[in-house]
């Protein structure tokens, strides 16, 4: 408030002094008559001592505005201090922010380097057990192919007494027909060790039912016999019942008349009954109505 009755009281004095020297120009508002120097000193003049009247009134103590000064500075400063405070607890926080992140950053980092090595490390692991795996495979597939090639060395290098072996099978099967077992038992009968005579047999490119087959047929040559009774034979002589069954049926035999011969075999041979001669050929394998039509035939 001092300060606008300060300002109106320098108006009041300006518009006084200017009034003194042309009084019309600052009561151009006054009637003419009242537009001289006189009126300019009671309008002006007046209103000049009367605001700086006023001014000196309102303006307070100068302790006050010390005070008040002092007041405004202090709340200044301590304004500036807290700023200042805010401030630099602004960038302390921030750095410790920074630093946390950066912690956690290079944690994270940290962990993904050690993560991505653990990695690395159990590929280079896998590869290496994969190498020695292989390695190893293949060394025992050599070992085994070593083996193998060893053995097939070893039983292509025949010994003397495997080639005399061989011969002599060969020997026995262009005089007569054998099985497998009847001819290693033969060459073990002329003095081979069974090594020797199994491998001279299976040297040889031998059809075994082809052996069977004439097998039985050098038994019906010389004697009678019933179906079953020359397949029981061929097993004796060591055949194999599939062997022996396909040599018997792919022979064309007449069994009726192999009863009949045999029937006159035995008659020959000594003295039946009718009904005895006919259970001694159902026991050699023939049928009731086989047996019974050979009795028949040779008159009993």
């Amino acid at each position: 408030m001092d300060d606008f009755f300060l300002i109106l009281s320098l108006i009041s004095f300006l518009a006084f002094v200017i009034g003194m020297i042309k009084p019309g120009i600052v009561l151009s508002w006054s009637p003419e008559a009242k537009r001289k120097r006189k009126y300019v000193v009671i309008y002006f003049g007046t209103a000049t001592v009367a605001f700086f009247i006023l001014f000196g009134i309102t303006t307070p103590p100068t302790k006050e505005i010390a005070v008040k000064s002092e007041v405004i500075e202090t709340e200044e400063q301590a304004e500036e201090e807290a700023k200042n405070e805010a401030e630099e607890q602004a960038k302390i926080d921030a750095e410790e922010q920074a630093k946390k992140e950066a912690e956690e950053q290079a944690k994270i980092d940290a962990e993904e380097q050690a993560k991505k090595e653990a990695e690395e490390q159990a590929k280079i692991e896998a590869e290496e057990q994969a190498k020695i795996e292989a390695e190893e495979q293949a060394k025992k597939e050599a070992e085994e192919q070593a083996k193998k090639e060893a053995e097939e060395a070893a039983r292509n290098a025949e010994t003397m007494s495997q080639t005399q072996a061989v011969q002599m099978a060969q020997d026995y099967l262009n005089y007569t027909s054998f099985s497998r077992p009847g001819l290693i038992a033969q060459l073990e009968y002329e003095g081979f060790g069974n090594a020797d005579a199994t491998y001279a047999v299976d040297k040889l490119q031998v059809d075994w039912q082809a052996q069977a087959v004439q097998t039985a047929q050098d038994y019906l040559d010389y004697s009678a016999f019933s179906r079953t009774g020359l397949i029981q034979q061929l097993e004796f002589e060591g055949f194999s019942n599939a062997d022996a069954t396909y040599a018997v049926d792919n022979l064309q035999v007449d069994w009726r008349a192999q009863a009949v011969i045999m029937a006159q075999d035995y008659l020959d041979y000594t003295a039946f009954s009718r009904s005895g001669l006919i259970q001694q050929l159902e026991f050699e394998g023939f049928s009731n109505e086989d047996a019974t039509y050979a009795v028949d035939e040779v008159g009993l």
